[in-house]
């Protein structure tokens, strides 16, 4: 099989093995999050079962041919003949269709069947032999065609952690072929007898060993793959989403479920984590449609990412520019801080905006808030110098909102309420309030939709390739995020 065909392949039976994660889901009642490892985890329900399985036989199917057989060669005995040698060279099965498939998960494993299936075989055939009549040998050659009915093909594979990577392996895998009916084009009516009575079971168990023997090669193609995979995704140069394992898939009847780690690292640490145990959270359900995959996200998911841009200072700006500029002259603050503009009259001023510590995110069934702290320096630009002149401690309350964009999660959020204190000032004593509502302004107008250009990207949802999210839905719970969606697959990729 091509790379290319390996990778596609994958992507199928990872969407059937990781697309597959939250912990203990179950279709009528779904948690959030419910164990103290991953902080983010998948669903996939039995309508994104037999979705992910019809992906993989068609798949297969494609992977599989043309397939070569096994030269069988043996000594005929026919009457009025006599001993006659037939060899059948060049087998390969051209086709295989599929009459009806299902999918079936338990503590067994998962099991694929493929039933009532037909195959077309093309071979060629030759015999020789000769009689005490005619001494010179006798030969003859051509093709023959061979359609295996009502084949049946199972498959049992296993699926476990192995250092935050997805062990696949082959439990059991066979292969059982009802019928066969041969056409040979050439040779005579005894030649065809002769074929059909002395090889109907060679060619049935030539194909019952080489096609399990076929899927077990691509399977094991396919766990090195998986264990090639990444352990993280980069989000930007700053920071990666770890998605390593951390417990072996639980199979009920109905899911396959796994959990990641989930939590956003700094690119140059591998798997620090500053959240080892996660709250119990109070259970939400994927109400309405039967979706294919339900994706839950911790609210530590968010603060861990906090915790990586904080430390990465990327929550530090410098303001010069705002849509009121007049409040960035001394004269724009003359009747805010009059000893301002008495000690720098129409100074050019800038502000200097400082998170103190990483955003709290907490989120809960009304939505996602945060509680941000911020300093706010305010320099004087005075004939070239910058004078810092005072510092404002802001504490904001802000609300945000989830939305799917193609297969991230991105957001927004707004501000519900905003608190100043003076924390220090060479200019004397402030009238908080009207700085509050100067403050208030510049957050609004200026840091906010800054946020908001960078949230919108929002950062990748753990799907293999080519995969996309559909028609998805966002609901809250305690602590965390619950995405409700269907999936769709690139044909272009199958093909």
């Amino acid at each position: 099989m091509r790379c290319s065909s390996q990778l596609e392949v994958s992507s199928l039976l990872f969407f059937f093995s990781f697309v597959v994660l939250p912990l203990l889901l179950s279709p009528a009642s779904t948690q959030v999050l419910a164990d103290e490892e991953g902080f983010i985890s998948i669903l996939v329900s039995d309508k994104g079962l037999d979705f992910a399985k019809d992906l993989l036989v068609h798949r297969a199917v494609h992977s599989i041919i043309p397939l070569q057989l096994p030269q069988i060669e043996r000594y005929v005995k026919i009457p009025l003949v006599g001993r006659v040698h037939v060899v059948l060279s060049n087998i390969s099965i051209d086709g295989v269709e599929i009459d009806s498939s299902y999918v079936k998960t338990g503590e067994g494993g998962i099991v694929l069947i493929a039933s009532g299936a037909t195959a077309n075989l093309s071979m060629n055939w030759q015999y020789s032999y000769s009689t005490w009549l005619v001494p010179i040998p006798i030969s003859d050659e051509g093709s023959a065609f061979v359609q295996v009915k009502d084949m049946e093909v199972g498959l049992t594979l296993d699926l476990k952690d192995l250092g935050g990577t997805l062990k696949l392996s082959v439990q059991e895998c066979g292969c059982y072929v009802e019928a066969i009916s041969i056409k040979i084009d050439g040779g005579s009516s005894w030649l065809y007898q002769g074929v059909v009575g002395a090889f109907q079971g060679k060619i049935v168990s030539a194909v019952e060993e080489a096609i399990p023997q076929k899927i077990t090669e691509e399977i094991l193609k396919l766990d090195a793959l998986l264990q090639d995979l990444p352990k993280k995704i980069p989000v930007g140069d700053v920071a990666s989403l770890n998605v390593t394992f951390v417990s072996d898939p639980v199979l009920s009847s109905s899911s396959i479920d796994f959990e990641v780690n989930g939590l956003f690292t700094a690119e140059d640490q591998i798997f620090a984590s500053k959240y080892p145990h996660r709250p119990q959270t109070t259970s939400v359900t994927c109400s309405g449609a039967n979706e294919m995959i339900k994706i839950s996200l911790h609210e530590n998911v968010l603060n861990s990412a906090s915790l990586v841009y904080f430390n990465a200072d990327y929550m530090h700006w410098l303001v010069d520019k705002i849509p009121d500029q007049a409040l960035l002259n001394t004269a724009g603050w003359k009747y805010i801080v009059p000893q301002l503009y008495k000690l720098y009259p129409n100074d050019d001023m800038d502000l200097n905006i400082s998170v103190t510590a990483p955003p709290l995110v907490k989120i809960t069934k009304q939505g996602i808030g945060a509680t941000i702290y911020t300093d706010v320096i305010i320099n004087v630009l005075d004939t070239g110098e910058v004078i810092p002149v005072a510092c404002i401690s802001l504490v904001i309350n802000a609300s945000g909102s989830a939305h799917i964009l193609r297969n991230n999660l991105a957001g927004s959020i707004r501000v519900e309420h905003l608190s100043a204190f003076l924390k220090w000032s060479n200019i004397g004593n402030l009238h908080m309030l009207l700085v509050q509502t100067v403050m208030s302004t510049v957050i609004k107008t200026v840091v906010v939709p800054y946020v908001n250009l960078h949230l919108m990207s929002g950062f990748p949802l753990p799907l293999p390739h080519g995969f996309a999210l559909g028609n998805a839905r966002i609901r809250y719970a305690d602590s965390g995020i619950l995405i409700c969606s269907n999936v769709s697959y690139k044909t272009s990729v199958l093909i």
